[in-house]
Order: structure tokens, then sequence, then C-alpha cells
């Protein structure tokens, strides 16, 4: 038997890992593999121009085996749910088929073009068409060296960094009744964000006790538009995502879905924010009574691994007419009490508030020299604050905005407006 079709035999027999298949790059190899040996030379060329292009479109026509190792870091199946979630012993029979399908697919990713053209039923046809080659390179690092230390530093990985998709992203979205994930998140960090420090400082520290295992509270950010509420959410997955954190964002509209949200994560050996954005309710709708059972009292509430993160622009979340005041019932006063009872039911409410001018200012100038225009900054405080008035108001959004139109004038040797 020829070493390729060895090896397209050895993928067919994955246990374990053989939802690997299911990915891309592996699903093109493993089909070039079986056509390598087929009765037909078409379908063995289109299979090798199919794998190379899904390999290049990856970035790695120079490392197949850092490619194809790397899929099982990402792949969740009975061993990696399990080591993720701490289980300590696995049987036997599990720990051999992991072994075995680790070493397969390690030997699998050292195969090189010549070992395809050379073990293929077509060598002699194909000999003088100069396809395209790819480079094998080196297996992550969890699974390169000994075979037997692989199984530690798999579990090791998992139980760090989860397993499936929430190892491989750090942000998701609830759509379509599941919780998909979204592969190209804003990258905002902590550093960028100027101002509010006190603000920042509150959600940050009840951020770290959660990943700490202490107790911490749901949050709500509220205030002003364009002061970095919903930022300072995006910017602390960024800053905490290699300690475990993970956000998961629900449109107001979906809270119902909340329970089946929350049954999807409950034994992820992850911490998850689930974050609702621009919250604010017309009237005591479905949605309203779904997020006030959520935060306190329902049955299904939250797992011992999540917070809910909010930003809303009222801090009572309810939107009041006096007429709501003004009515004939005669509990005048419940009904106020039901209005603002939502709001308290989150144990940490942070406002964030407009600046003066000379905070916002200040802003600017943190911006500018975090951008290294120093020199600039006379002209770019002048016309920050012609900037402001023309739209508005002042906001460290509006700060940014004004910033970054500053910054690309400069670079381009034009004046500042």
């Amino acid at each position: 038997m020829n070493l390729v079709k060895e090896a397209a035999m050895e993928l067919a027999s994955l246990s374990i890992y053989k939802g690997i298949l299911n990915r891309t790059v592996p699903k093109a190899f493993y089909r070039l593999l079986w056509t390598a040996n087929g009765a037909s030379l078409e379908a063995f060329l289109d299979a090798w121009g199919a794998f190379f292009d899904a390999l290049s479109a990856r970035g790695f026509s120079e490392n197949l085996a850092g490619c194809l190792t790397g899929t099982a870091l990402f792949d969740e199946n009975a061993f990696s749910l399990a080591a993720a979630a701490g289980t300590a012993v696995l049987p036997e029979g599990v720990r051999h088929a992991v072994r075995r399908d680790l070493s397969v697919i390690r030997r699998v990713a050292s195969l090189t073009p010549r070992d395809l053209r050379e073990g293929s039923a077509f060598a002699q046809e194909i000999a003088a068409l100069e396809l395209p080659e790819w480079k094998t390179g080196e297996p992550v690092a969890v699974l390169s060296g000994e075979l037997e230390q692989c199984l530690p530093k798999m579990a090791a990985y998992y139980r760090a960094n989860g397993c499936g998709m929430y190892a491989r992203y750090r942000a998701f979205i609830w759509r379509g009744h599941k919780i998909q994930p979204v592969a190209y998140p804003d990258g905002q960090r902590l550093a960028d964000l100027k101002g509010y420090d006190l603000q920042r400082k509150l959600a940050v520290d009840n951020t770290l006790a959660f990943l700490q295992g202490l107790p911490a509270n749901n949050c709500l950010l509220y205030g002003d538009r364009g002061t970095g509420k919903s930022s300072t959410v995006k910017a602390m997955l960024n800053e905490f995502y290699p300690q475990g954190l993970r956000v998961i964002e629900i449109p107001k509209e979906n809270l119902m879905d909340f329970p089946a949200l929350v049954d999807q994560i409950a034994a992820i050996p992850l911490k998850f924010i689930i974050f609702i954005d621009d919250l604010s309710f017309s009237r005591q709708d479905d949605t309203y009574a779904a997020l006030k059972a959520v935060l306190e009292g329902g049955l299904a509430a939250r797992p011992e691994n999540a917070l809910i993160y909010a930003t809303s622009n009222r801090r009572h979340l309810l939107r009041e007419s006096f007429s709501d005041r003004e009515g004939d019932e005669i509990h005048l006063g419940d009904t106020i009490q039901e209005s603002m009872s939502l709001a308290d039911r989150f144990g940490l409410s942070i406002n964030f508030c407009l600046p003066d001018k000379a905070r916002f200012l200040e802003i600017v100038e943190l911006l500018a020299r975090q951008r290294e225009l120093d020199e600039y900054l006379p002209e770019i405080q002048a016309g920050a604050e012609r900037w402001a008035i023309a739209r508005g108001g002042r906001s460290p959004r509006c700060a940014k905005q004004y910033v970054d139109d500053a910054e690309a004038r400069i670079r381009r040797g034009q004046p500042l407006a």
C-alpha cells in the first residue's frame, strides 16, 4: 500500500477528531488523497487545485502541518469538552483513541507535494504540469514533540481556552436562535479610551472579580451618547479574553431567548458577558418582563459563568411621560416603582456624562499625544472646539472623530479644519 492511500485510510478512520474533516482545508486535503488513486485524472487535478486554493486563502501555503494540526485545537469532541470542563479521569479507550487520532493528524500533515505526485496513479501524466506546491512546515506547539506529552498539553490548552468556536473566537452574537461567532470584532483597547478613568475602573474591577471567581454584579453603563459605554465593554473583551473572557451580544428584541442562550454556555469553562447594547423600553412589554426575570427572580437564572452588561442612554431604561405620573390609577406609586425596578436590578450602575469644555480638550490632547502629534497641539485644540460646536456637542466620540480627521490632514500636509 502506498503512502498516499494509507494516509487517506487513516484520515477516514479518525474517531474522536473526526470533526476536523468538516473543516475546509482538512476536507479538501482528504478529497485530494482519495482522488490520488481514483479513476479520474480530472478529479485529481481539480482536487489538487481546490486544496491549494483553500490552503492559500487561509495563509498556510508555507505551513500545511500548522494548518491541519491547528484544526484540532478548535475541535469540539468528547476529549476537548471533558478537558475544558476539567474532567480529571477519562476512560482509557478514549485516551487511546485521542493518541491515535493525534498521531494520524501529525503524520498526514507531514505529506509533501512530492509524496502526492509520486504516490498518485497519475505520476507520469502530471510530471510536466508544474502543479502548485505547499510546504509542510511545523505542527502547532501543543502538538509538537513526544506524542505522550501532547495529551496533557492539549488538555491544558482546552482548559485554558475552551474548545470549539469559543477557543477560536472571542466575540459572539445571538442570531437565528443560536450563538454565532464574530470573525472580526472591534479592536478597541482600554488604552485607546481617554477620560472616564473612575467609571472604567469600576467596570474593570467588577470584570476582574468575575474572572477570578469572586462575587460580581450585573452592570448597567448609562449616560449620554458618544461617551464610550459600548466601547468600554468591547475594550474589556480585548483586554481580558486571554484570561477566559468572552462576550455574547444579544439584541433587546431577542431577550425572550435568554434561557436558550444560557443553556448553551452553562457548561463551558469560560466566563461570558452577555451584552445588551442601547437598552431602553417604550412600555412594559414582554422583553421588559423577560429581562427583569433574567436579572433577578426568574427560574431561568443566569449561570455562574455569565454576567449581564447593558448600555443605555437612560438611567431608568423605561421611557416615561408626565401622563404616566398623572394617570388615574389608584396605586400610582406602584406604577412608578415598577418603572424604576429594572434599573435597580443591576447591582452596578455607572454613569457616563458628557464632558465640559476643559475635559473635552483634555481628551483631545491625550488622543493627539498618543498618536505623536504633540507639535500640532495648539492647532488641534483650536480646531477641536470648532468641530464640536459644528456637531452640536462635545463627547469622547466627537473628540476621536476630530483627531482622526486632524491626523489624516497633518499626514497629507493639509491645513487643519
